[in-house]
Parts: structure tokens; sequence; C-alpha cells
């Protein structure tokens, strides 16, 4: 599953082929039909996965957001500040989205993904936009704005920074974009992030 999520992000689903998978897992092709049926068994649990992941990943860092502060607002601009806080790392580790690699390349893959990841948007949709509206109860300024939009403007801040990194070939642009995210919550919401406990 690693070698073919690396393999994947680096070339597309598409052009990933099983040989290729096998020969940087060190595999077998017995191996491989053992655990995958076909190429898009693999895709959807590559999918599944990486959905999990993410969603693991959203609620350790709103959790850590909410223990440093119980304001909605706050928790938000926290929120994006863990992310920027590790921006490096996490483009080291995962140079693009694997859900990017099959949206675009969505009709030839065979793979039904689209509800797994449209279940992860709305996932980082509503919990994002769970505490601007929260906030906005304080903020009479924040409740005329589009909170969905708003809320939406951190997982598309993370895609536009994934290609960024791609076309440029510089990590440091989903950083610089996050922390750029992180000042526009700040300035719109009428905080600043709270200091680690």
């Amino acid at each position: 599953m690693d070698a073919a999520e690396g393999l994947v992000l680096a070339h597309g689903f598409n052009a990933t082929r099983v040989d290729a998978i096998i020969a940087a897992a060190d595999a077998s092709k017995g191996a491989f039909f053992h655990h995958f049926p076909s190429k898009e068994a693999l895709g959807q649990a590559l999918v599944d996965r990486y959905a999990a992941r993410d969603a693991d990943m959203l609620e350790l860092f709103m959790k850590t957001a909410e223990k440093r502060s119980d304001d909605p607002a706050e928790q938000v601009v926290s929120f994006v500040e863990q992310f920027a806080g590790l921006a490096d790392e996490i483009t080291s580790q995962m140079p693009g989205c694997l859900f990017v690699s099959f949206v675009y390349e969505r009709g030839p893959t065979g793979v039904n993904e689209d509800d797994v990841i449209a279940e992860s948007v709305v996932l980082w949709r509503n919990t994002i936009l769970e505490k601007l509206e929260l906030a906005a109860e304080t903020r009479p300024a924040l409740a005329a704005m589009d909170l969905p939009a708003l809320a939406d403007l951190v997982f598309s801040t993370f895609e536009g920074a994934f290609v960024l990194v791609r076309a440029t070939n510089d990590r440091s642009h989903l950083r610089r974009q996050l922390l750029l995210l992180q000042n526009h919550y700040e300035m719109l919401l009428g905080v600043e992030a709270p200091h680690p406990m």
C-alpha cells in the first residue's frame, strides 16, 4: 500500500502499473493478487486508507485546538496553525494529495472513490463550519459571510498548495499558503493563534 501510494502520488493512478508497484514493494504478483483481485481494488483500498488517516488527523488537530482555547474562533485559527507548523514535514512525507490523483483521473480509473472523497471533503467542511457558526454567534460581521465557503477554504488551500509544490518543486508553498490562511482567519475572526498549553 505504501509503495503504491507513493507511485500514484508521483505518476497518477492510470500511469502506475501493477508491475511497478510489485517492484517497489519487493513483492510477487501472486502476493499482490492475493490481497487485491484487481488494480481497481487496490485503488479503492488506497482511497479508503487515505480518507481514514485524513479523518484521524482532522480530529486530532481539532481536539488539540479545543484544549488550547474555549473560543471557537481561536480554535479555527489554532487548527490551521498546527498544520502550518507541520507543513514541511507533511510535504516531505506526502508530496501531494491522493484524492486529487483520483479526482483528476475519475473516468478511466474504474475506481468508485467518489463517495469516499466527497465524504472526506464534507467532514472537513462541517468540522470547521461548526466552529465558524459558533464564532458567528458573538461576531455579527462573521454571520453575514458565506460560512460554508469560508470553511472550505482550508481544504482548497491545501489542494492548491500541493499543486504549487508539484509544479514548482518547492515544498515551502504549503507552509507559506497555510500561514497566509492562518493570517486571513485571524483578521476575519479578530483573534490570534493561542499559545500552546
